[in-house]
């Protein structure tokens, strides 16, 4: 049902207040129960990024010859991005308004590039299986067929099959510096000699990555080599808003020289409003996410964001050590950043039965499938509370240790069944249909897992468990 707008205006200051009211349900990530999404350090830097943000609220990066001062933060921002990723001067980029948007553009610039110098007209990209989501979206809008790279044991790609990969219709490559699901940097440096020696570009994701491995490594952390030092590497996606700590809607894109970003560009001559240029894919660039970035960089400076670096790597090793110190569960693969993912080492538990315990003690756990795990992505904030996670998280698996059962309940019921519903493109359907309807006129609340009532196993039904009763009563008509 849709709310009318109101006829008269009301109060600043009890509209401020009914927003704050919104928030009553939203996580609790200034306590750090929080493991993803957000990036917060206090009250103090939230507010200064405020008042950054404020000052250019109004400022429309559209036209770089109309705002020159949007123009001259944007350039500063990609200048100290390229400095990190041990760029030369001819580095070049542009702010976008997060990582889709970043990734989603070096598809289209490399689709482009390779239409035009090499008459490509079936474009396909060559990424691992633990690419970032946005790459399939990407491959969605643009068109350019994905050609997936299995992974060897270590959650790294095979790059064995890579090679096999590739064919006269590749016109990218894909590394991350770190992969999401479970903190592991690609080998860039394997990948950017195959990339060099087939003549095709090497984009590395490392918008988690790329404003916390470079401070990582000044403070003497053994990483491997992943920038613009690798040779192949031809573009980096980099987001702000996550490590640089940046007010939302903040990333960068660069590239290795003008050559590469001017595909990135879009040109129209003959519109009646004028001629137009764009050089990403918002029209629209919100300037207060320009100042905030600026202002971040200028704010922490390298000292700034090599403590933050230190205090999240503490935060992570200490994690790992306690995890690793719990006999049932295992760090998954070799991760090297500030994320990681830990699954069950004894069959006989249930890895989302124990997320389920970690949500019920308030914290808001992530589920990894394919293998089953659980998925933590620390920030400095979180070495206040790692005593306190690892405390639950003992507590958590010695409740489903004693209590079986909690493997059939709630979400750790319905996200099991879900990872092995075999009919994948139906599932896609099915989540398509239920998740558009919060979008239907007047709108509704989207609830993924379930609740305490009606759903599998013992929740209110989310979308989830829609999904599984589905597939529950579709198998039984069988």
């Amino acid at each position: 049902m849709h709310k009318p707008m109101p006829e008269q205006g009301a109060a600043s200051k009890d509209i401020l207040k009914q927003l704050e009211a919104f928030k009553e349900r939203d996580p609790r990530y200034k306590e750090g129960k929080v493991w993803s999404l957000v990036y917060y350090l206090n009250e103090e830097h939230s507010g200064f990024l405020k008042d950054a943000y404020h000052l250019f609220a109004s400022e429309n990066g559209l036209n770089p010859g109309a705002f020159k001062s949007l123009k001259k933060i944007e350039s500063e921002v990609i200048s100290a991005t390229a400095d990190i990723l041990h760029g030369t001067e001819e580095v070049c980029g542009v702010v976008t308004s997060g990582g889709t948007e970043s990734c989603l553009m070096a598809v289209k610039t490399y689709r482009d590039m390779a239409r035009d110098q090499r008459r490509v007209k079936k474009p396909e990209m060559v990424i691992p299986e633990t690419a970032h989501v946005a790459w399939f979206k990407a491959s969605e809008y643009f068109g350019v067929k994905i050609r997936l790279v299995p992974l060897k044991a270590d959650f790294t790609p095979d790059l064995d099959k890579l090679r096999k990969l590739i064919n006269r219709n590749t016109v990218m490559i894909l590394g991350s510096a770190p992969e999401y699901p479970h903190g592991t940097i690609d080998p860039i440096e394997a990948m950017g000699e195959i990339a060099q020696s087939r003549g095709i570009p090497l984009h590395v994701d490392a918008c988690v990555g790329g404003f916390i491995l470079p401070f990582m490594e000044m403070n003497g952390e053994n990483l491997p080599l992943w920038d613009y030092r690798v040779p192949g590497v031809t573009s980096i996606s980099a987001d702000i808003h996550k490590y640089g700590y940046a007010a939302k809607g903040a990333s960068t894109i660069t590239y290795r020289n003008l050559d590469y970003l001017r595909y990135q560009m879009f040109v129209y001559q003959n519109w009646p409003g004028g001629v137009f240029a764009s050089s990403a894919l918002l029209g629209t660039r919100p300037g207060g996410g320009y100042a905030a970035a600026w202002g971040a960089l200028q704010y922490f400076g390298k000292a700034g964001y090599r403590k933050l670096a230190e205090d999240t790597l503490a935060a992570v090793s200490q994690l790992k050590a306690g995890i690793e110190g719990i006999p049932e569960l295992e760090i998954m693969g070799n991760p090297q950043g500030p994320l990681f993912s830990f699954r069950s080492r004894d069959a006989n538990l249930n890895i989302y039965a124990v997320g389920d315990q970690m949500d019920a003690r308030g914290w808001q756990v992530n589920r990894n499938q394919y293998p089953p795990g659980l998925h933590a992505m620390v920030t400095a904030q979180h070495l206040a509370v790692v005593d306190a996670y690892l405390a639950d998280l003992r507590d958590a698996v010695a409740a489903v240790k004693a209590d079986p059962e909690l493997a059939k309940k709630g979400g750790a019921a319905t996200y099991g069944m879900l990872a092995h519903v075999p009919l994948r493109g139906m599932v896609k359907k099915k989540v398509l249909e239920m998740y558009s309807e919060q979008y239907r006129a007047g709108g509704a609340e989207l609830d993924i897992a379930g609740g305490a009532d009606e759903g599998i196993g013992g929740g209110a039904p989310g979308l989830l468990d829609r999904i599984v009763h589905w597939y529950v009563q579709r198998r039984s008509r069988q």
